[in-house]
Order: structure tokens, then sequence, then C-alpha cells
């Protein structure tokens, strides 16, 4: 099954957009899974039992796994999401050419373990860096469109000699990457202005919509505009795995997990008031 129709489905049975950010930072992990063997794994897998009757896939990160541990952690916590039907995209922004870009493509498919079914790219090295995920036709393939971090606009607000902005292009280019209808868009969520104008340029586009929670982005915007055909994709990673740290801190250890579970629920339900 092609990703966006696996998508499609999990929305259906969840009734919930949510994207849960899995980025467990060995910084803030509750003293409960901070000692136990490979505690990132740990957990994710508690995140999970308490977030995935809200979640439409889960996001794990892959710049807290970039260790042999964090690799093994990362691998159990895609077959242990796979165990709920939560579909699992990989957020690692790849983008090399020729054999590098071959590797990095390989961490979707199923060789060492369950393997994750989607990415984010990286389309500044163009197309051909982009060639072995977009050949992965039953694989998602969420191309960076216009992110909201401030230094974005250094690059990405750039006027072309044909008067488009840079990151309108990249927009344009991922629709024309589109073979296989697998290709969605990162937008985020902090300017809901770009959000409806990048909508207008690619109606049919599934977009990833990082920024609603922690960074304040724009809710309604998210919804109405990141969905194509009720289908896309709102982020939210701190906001709900750490929602639970003041009541850890207060002593309550074990409310820390339940505080996960009632943030991605509450962000199910603001999000589902404008599906």
């Amino acid at each position: 099954m092609h990703f966006f129709d696996r998508l499609a489905d999990r929305i259906a049975a969840a009734d919930s957009v949510v994207s849960v950010g899995l980025d467990p930072d060995p910084d803030r992990l509750p003293e409960a899974v901070a000692d136990a063997d490979l505690p990132r794994w740990q957990f994710n897998r508690r995140i999970i039992d308490a977030t995935h009757e809200h979640a439409a896939c889960y996001k794990p990160n892959a710049a807290f796994y970039e260790d042999a541990d964090g690799w093994r952690a990362l691998r159990e916590t895609i077959a242990y999401a796979h165990g709920k039907d939560v579909p699992v995209l990989l957020d690692a922004k790849r983008g090399d050419i020729g054999n590098t870009a071959r590797q990095y493509a390989s961490v979707l498919d199923d060789v060492d373990g369950p393997a994750a079914d989607a990415i984010t790219v990286n389309p500044f090295l163009g197309r051909d860096s982009l060639e072995p995920f977009l050949q992965r036709a039953e694989k998602g393939v969420f191309v960076l469109g216009r992110t909201s971090n401030p230094g974005g606009a250094d690059l990405q607000n750039l006027e072309l000699a044909s008067g488009e902005k840079l990151y309108e292009r990249v927009v344009h280019l991922a629709d024309l990457w589109n073979d296989n209808g697998n290709v969605g868009l990162v937008v985020g969520a902090t300017n809901p202005d770009e959000l409806e104008e990048i909508r207008e340029l690619v109606p049919d586009i599934p977009f990833l919509v990082p920024g609603v929670g922690a960074q304040g982005g724009d809710a309604e915007a998210a919804v109405e505009h990141g969905l194509a055909d009720g289908v896309g994709l709102v982020n939210s990673s701190r906001g709900i795995i750490f929602a639970g740290e003041e009541a850890a801190d207060r002593g309550a250890p074990e409310k820390f997990f339940e505080a996960a579970g009632k943030s991605a629920k509450q962000l199910k339900e603001q999000l589902n008031q404008f599906r």
C-alpha cells in the first residue's frame, strides 16, 4: 500500500491528523526510563502506549538516534508503532548525490529490521539527489518546502530571475517530481498567509506542518491549508512528549506519560474543530 493511502486509512481510524514527534532528548528523559536499557526506546514505548489512540503518525527525528544504541532504539520504536497500526515518518532531511543518496534511502527498506514508511528530504541538490527516495513509490517523501525558522528566509525568500521566490520554485518542483504520487511538502505553521499561498500553488500535495504546539503555530491554518483531500499531518513534538515534565518535577513520575496522552488528545480535538 502506498504511504498516503495508508495514512488516509490511519487518519480515518484515529479520527486524527496529529503527528507525534518522537524526539527523546536524553537530558529530558524522566527517571522512570533514564536508567533502563535503551532508555530512548523505553521512553518511546511508553509515549506510544499513551498516545497511539490519537496519533495519525509518529515522527522520530534522526538527530536523536544517530549512534549505535540510538539506531537500535529507533528500530524497536518503528516496530512498536507498526504494531499499533501507526505509520512512521523519519524526519531525517536527507539530500545528497550518487552512492550517498542511495545509501541514505536504504533506511526505507526492510533489510535490518522494520523500515520507516516515509522520510523528509532536502531538495537543495536537485532531483537526482532525491531520485533514490522518489523511486520507492510505496514510501512517502516529504520535501522541505518552506520552513518556519527565522534563518529560513536567508535563502528561501530570495527572488529568482523568474520573479518567483526560491521556496515557490521548490514547491513547483515538488509537484513536478510527484510522478508516483508519493510526494508531500514540509511547510511551517507559523505563517498562515504563506501556508495558504503554498496550498494555492499545489492543491493536491499533502503537507507535513510542524510548529504547532511549543512553537506556537496556527492550528486552524495548519488544518485548513495543510490537508489535501483530508490527508496531511500536523506535528507536535515537545508539546506532547514532554507535557508531563512539571508533574514529574512535583514528585508524580507516573503522571509524565499520562500527560503526553492528554496533550495528544487535546491537540487532536483542537485540530478536529477545523477539519
